[in-house]
């Protein structure tokens, strides 16, 4: 691989890290401190929805992150075509 091509691929890489980084602190912040108060007037499974995003809703976020962060990166390197 030469230099012009993996620096493409490592600023695909850090792109699509630096958006899912984006989204989990929208959930885990943002959800789960800042707009708590508007998220509470709604109901979840028995809890406001503003305690749930704080306990439950920014883990289960990050997990399916790290299952688009797979597939994305697979799409990546098959793109680069580095892939296995």
């Amino acid at each position: 691989m030469n230099q012009e091509v993996a620096d493409a691929y490592w600023k695909e890489n850090i792109s699509a890290i630096m958006k899912l980084l984006a989204v989990w602190f929208i959930v885990s912040y943002g959800c789960g401190i800042i707009f708590i108060d508007e998220l509470n007037t709604i109901e979840f499974g028995g809890f406001k929805l503003g305690f749930w995003f704080a306990q439950q809703g920014a883990i289960y976020t990050f997990v399916i992150l790290i299952f688009v962060y797979a597939k994305w990166m697979e799409k990546i390197e098959e793109k680069y075509d580095i892939h296995e």
